[in-house]
């Protein structure tokens, strides 16, 4: 993938909102990503090496990515006959864009911050959570953060973002493996998102990382930072494209 392109994913994340969110709650949510945009755009997508988008900018390039694959499923799914008809495309792009936000902190604070042990660094824990913030897990923050913006939600939505890791979080084995029809999941948007998650999440773990200068410019015109010494992407021939063949540029 080379050099981030941070302008170019702060304009597709900006185009997701205003192409799929509507109502009044589109406007305060595009409120709160200019207030965030610095660390939105900053921030890794994971803390370790060998997991997904360990970088500068990782937050952003995974959330875009889910959005898209989102997006796709949904599209898949509808032309193959599974039920959509109990949520809405706008509820998907929504728990996509959404999913991980509580990666970027509290409204003050980093999730992640730079690990300042060297034995931690040198066996690829690059950054560690921030042991300043009250320990909540991602989803949890995620929602947590749009209410405290005043970003509306629907149930559907509360639940993709809460269940985006499936089963890879055990806190969510009652929602997702219901023993009674009566406490089953009333649609398949959970399941969707974690598919949209799980699939992005697959394509970055392929991707190797090298030293790379990364600007960050976004169109906020007071946000303007060079971090340097990071690791970026760089894509083994085999594994380059399989995201834009599965899904097109």
């Amino acid at each position: 993938m080379g050099k981030q392109d941070t302008q170019a994913q702060w304009e597709q994340l900006m185009d997701n909102i205003n192409s799929y969110i509507t109502g009044p709650r589109k406007d305060k949510l595009i409120d709160m990503y200019e207030r965030l945009a610095e660390r939105v755009l900053t921030a890794p997508a994971s803390s370790h090496s060998t997991r997904h988008n360990c970088f500068p900018g990782g937050y952003i390039d995974h959330v875009n990515r889910v959005t898209k694959v989102a997006i796709h499923l949904f599209n898949t799914w509808k032309e193959l006959g599974a039920n959509v008809s109990n949520y809405t495309l706008e509820e998907v792009v929504f728990a996509a864009i959404n999913h991980d936000l509580g990666k970027v902190g509290s409204s003050t604070a980093d999730y992640y911050v730079p690990n300042d042990s060297d034995w931690h660094v040198k066996r690829g824990q690059i950054y560690k959570i921030n042991p300043k913030l009250q320990f909540m897990k991602v989803p949890d923050r995620s929602t947590f953060l749009l209410q405290e913006f005043g970003v509306a939600y629907s149930e559907n939505e509360y639940l993709a973002i809460k269940l985006h890791d499936g089963l890879y979080s055990k806190g969510n084995e009652s929602y997702l493996m219901a023993g009674m029809p009566e406490f089953a999941l009333k649609t398949d948007l959970p399941i969707l998102i974690h598919h949209a998650d799980h699939l992005s999440t697959l394509i970055e773990a392929n991707i190797a990382h090298q030293p790379e200068t990364v600007v960050v410019d976004v169109p906020t015109n007071r946000i303007k930072s060079k971090l340097t010494n990071v690791n970026n992407p760089v894509v083994d021939d085999s594994l380059k494209s399989a995201f834009d063949q599965i899904f097109g540029a």
